[in-house]
C-alpha cells in the first residue's frame, strides 16, 4: 500500500471514536482523530448511563479513574397519567455486581476522559473542525478525509460521527435513518446536594438511582422520560421519536412536553428547590438493530 499520512483516521471522538483511537494506537498504529467539537465531548450528551461490562474490556480498572457520578442502585420504572402515576422500585446488591454495574455520567467530562486515554497511547487530535468529505482513489478505495483545505490520507478512515450519519449518507451511500427510527432527546441538569438527592432516592451515601417514565410524560406519543442522579446534580429529560415531533397535528412540541413533565405532581418533588444548570439536546437512535447500515467499506469502517 502507498503511504500516508496516518495509519488510521478517526473521525468523532465520541465514545465508539475515542475507544477506536484508543485500541489501535495501543496496537501501534499511526492514528488522528478529528473531532467536530472543540474539545471532545462539547456537542455530545446522554441521559446518561455507562454500563460496565463493556468498557472493563477496553478499560479493565475504569473505576479507579473515570469521571463517573455515582453507582446506580436503585431501579425504578413509573407509568404515568396526568395526574397520577404507578411505579415499580428495585433495589437490590444484584446491581452493583462486577459485571452488572452501572454508573451516571455526564457525557463532557467522560467524553474528555476517553479522549485523554487515546492521547495518553499516541492517538494525536485536532478539535474544532469538521470533516467535509472522503477522499478516494481511483479504485473508490477510501483513502482519507478532507477538512477545510487539508486532505489527510491514511490506510483506514472510521467514521464515529455519531447518530446523525452525514458523511456515512454522503460519501458511503448508506441511507439516512427513517424519521420512526431517530428520537430527539431533550435534558435539563438541575443542581442539587448530595445529601438531599440521597434523602429523596433512598439510596446510601454516594450510590445513586434510574428513573425511567411512560404515558403522560409524552402525553401519550412513542417516547418516555429518564432521570438519572449525579454527585451533586440530576439529569432530567424526555425522549420523543422525531416522527412525532414533526407531526403538525401533534399539539405538544417536545419542549412543552418538557415543561409539562417537571411540573406532574409525580416529578415537581424530586426537583423542588434545585436550580438548572444546563439545558441541551440531541438526536437519539431508536430504531435497533434494524437500523444498521453498512458498516464494511474498501478503506473505510463505520463504528
Amino acid at each position: 500500500m502507498s503511504e500516508t499520512d496516518f495509519d488510521i483516521i478517526v473521525v468523532g471522538s465520541g465514545c465508539a471514536g475515542a475507544v477506536a483511537a484508543y485500541t489501535a494506537a495501543s496496537a501501534g498504529k499511526s492514528v488522528l482523530v478529528v473531532e467536530r467539537g472543540n474539545f471532545a465531548g462539547a456537542k455530545n450528551m446522554t441521559g446518561g448511563r455507562i454500563y460496565s461490562h463493556s468498557l472493563k474490556e477496553v478499560f479493565p480498572d475504569f473505576e479507579s479513574e473515570a469521571p463517573l457520578e455515582r453507582k446506580i442502585t436503585h431501579e425504578r420504572i413509573a407509568l404515568m397519567d396526568p395526574a397520577s402515576q404507578m411505579a415499580v422500585d428495585f433495589t437490590s446488591p444484584e446491581l452493583a455486581e462486577e459485571g452488572k454495574d452501572s454508573y451516571s455520567v455526564l457525557r463532557a467530562p467522560f467524553d474528555q476522559w476517553l479522549a485523554s486515554k487515546a492521547e495518553d497511547a499516541g492517538a494525536e487530535y485536532i478539535c474544532g473542525i469538521a470533516v467535509e468529505e472522503l477522499i478516494r482513489d481511483e479504485s473508490g478505495r477510501v483513502v482519507g478525509v478532507r477538512a477545510g483545505e487539508d486532505e489527510i490520507t491514511a490506510q483506514v478512515t472510521v467514521l464515529a460521527e455519531g447518530v446523525n450519519p452525514i458523511l456515512s449518507e454522503k460519501c458511503l451511500g448508506n441511507p439516512r435513518p427513517k424519521p420512526s427510527q431517530m428520537a430527539v432527546g431533550v435534558k435539563q441538569v438541575f443542581e442539587l446536594p448530595a445529601s438531599q438527592i440521597e434523602d429523596r432516592f433512598l439510596v446510601p451515601q454516594g450510590e445513586g438511582a434510574s428513573m425511567l417514565f411512560v404515558g403522560d410524560c409524552t402525553h401519550g406519543k412513542v417516547g418516555g422520560g429518564f432521570l438519572y442522579t449525579n454527585k451533586d446534580s440530576i439529569s432530567l429529560g424526555l425522549v420523543a421519536t422525531i416522527s412525532t415531533a414533526m407531526d403538525a397535528s401533534n399539539p405538544h412540541p417536545v419542549y412543552q412536553m418538557l415543561e409539562d413533565f417537571k411540573n406532574h405532581p409525580a416529578v415537581a418533588p424530586i426537583i423542588r428547590g434545585a436550580k438548572v444548570v444546563e439545558h441541551s439536546g440531541h438526536m437519539v437512535p431508536e430504531g435497533g438493530y434494524g437500523m444498521i447500515p453498512k458498516y464494511v467499506f474498501d478503506g473505510c469502517l463505520v463504528a
